[in-house]
């Protein structure tokens, strides 16, 4: 047991799995915004903002929280408005409506366009008021500034060597195998991992909001009103369902409430924390086997996505599900091959999934994915999966999830560009 890891994976998850108040992509540019309105003397006149393809894929057509709108635009103007430069993902938590009114003024000088830049995840935020202009640019993750220009003279620009290539992840998983995560989890003191109850609090709070509110498409309501109707059943596919895709239906049409995200994504916390929390309710599992199998489910997922790039063609709700799946696994009284084989069978089901951007449909690939995290699960816990004769699953799982990995990064390169293409010539 390689307990010379451990740090590295507490450091790690509490780096990736924290609240993000609304969609990750138009925050950033809402957070870009707020820290340059902070530098100017006067209220600002004028937005620039300039997005790679995929942050552009990620902002058109998602709900910006408080707003009542959706795009990169309202998210650049209440961002410089009101944003709260200090608080990272959570920038618009202190928004007011009057604020929300004053942004809505500014949107006719407010131009979004594409970058010309190798980063997968761009956005710089070009401020103006009567006399001076600011320029934050945020580039590789969503909250790390790189440059700051004042008046056209650069006044901050981040080290050189701070951070490696364009879509970095710091190499923070370097030397860690699936079997490290299984054995850290179920070994790790409690005491170690308390904080990612946090998660359970905040995304079942989002799943409760989603279903009492008038969000998206409804996608958690739908399957609450059909069980009223006698058509489906409270059980355990149904409710991991339901109660998922409920969270994501608020998250992606604006709720002011954060999620707990997971490799800066909404979400991706959302799908790796709701199917986990509804099968422990439903075993009647114990908080420490919930607190394990949530540890799991987030450090696996975050193991899976940190091979790919940050944006990509391909649905990430799918690689929180494979985290979600191997927990519920454990739950279930599985052990580490039946894990292993769970998330095969995920990567044998969901892997072709394309992200088309966030928006509120976003909701109904949340609930494919946590409805394949059950399935696949009590399959593995039977001693059934797909098998490495099969598509592009290999024979253990370190393969299975390098197979899907060099999909995402390779041929779904071009798929892409392809949807960005398809996407903006509907406007």
């Amino acid at each position: 047991m390689k307990t010379h890891l451990w740090n590295k994976l507490i450091e790690t998850v509490k780096k990736e799995v924290v609240p993000a108040l609304g969609c990750t992509e138009p925050v950033s540019v809402a957070l870009a915004a707020a820290i340059g309105a902070r530098k100017l003397s006067g209220k600002p006149v004028g937005i620039e903002v300039f997005v790679s393809p995929n942050l552009m894929k990620n902002g058109m057509g998602v709900g910006v929280p408080g707003t009542g709108m959706v795009g990169l635009s309202i998210a650049a103007a209440v961002g410089a408005v009101a944003g709260d430069p200090d608080a990272g993902l959570e920038v618009l938590k202190n928004i007011t409506d009057a604020e929300v009114l004053e942004a809505k003024e500014l949107l006719d000088r407010v131009s979004v366009e594409l970058a010309d830049v190798p980063n997968i995840l761009f956005a710089r935020v070009t401020l103006s008021s009567a006399t001076e202009h600011v320029s934050v640019t945020i580039a590789d993750s969503h909250t790390r500034v790189v440059s700051i220009g004042e008046n056209g003279r650069t006044t901050y620009h981040e080290p050189a060597g701070t951070h490696e290539g364009d879509d970095s992840w710091d190499n923070e998983l370097d030397g860690v195998v699936a079997r490290d995560i299984y054995d850290f989890a179920l070994n790790v003191p409690l005491e170690d991992i308390a904080f990612i109850n946090q998660a359970r609090e905040l995304n079942k709070a989002l799943s409760d909001e989603g279903l009492v509110g008038e969000y998206g498409l409804r996608t958690g309501k739908t399957f609450q009103r059909n069980v009223e109707r006698g058509l489906l059943s409270h059980d355990l596919l149904t409710d991991v369902v339901m109660r998922t895709s409920a969270a994501s239906d608020a998250r992606m049409d604006g709720a002011m409430k954060p999620a707990m995200s997971n490799s800066g994504s909404g979400n991706q916390g959302i799908t790796a924390t709701m199917p986990v929390v509804v099968a422990a309710e439903y075993l009647k599992a114990s908080d420490d086997m919930t607190m394990r199998a949530l540890i799991l489910s987030h450090l696996l997922a975050i193991y899976i996505k940190s091979r790919q790039n940050k944006l990509s063609a391909l649905c990430g709700a799918t690689t929180a599900a494979m985290g979600a799946s191997a927990a519920i696994t454990y739950l279930l009284g599985g052990n580490y091959q039946q894990m292993s084989h769970a998330v095969s069978s995920m990567i044998g089901d969901v892997s072709g999934m394309i992200c088309d951007g966030a928006k509120p449909g976003c909701a109904m690939k949340v609930s494919s994915s946590a409805g394949a995290a059950v399935k696949a699960a009590l399959m593995a816990s039977d001693d059934f999966h797909v098998t490495g004769n099969e598509g592009v699953v290999g024979n253990d799982v370190e393969t299975s999830i390098r197979n899907l990995c060099a999909l995402a990064n390779g041929a779904m390169v071009q798929t892409d560009i392809q949807i960005l293409e398809l996407m903006r010539n509907k406007h």
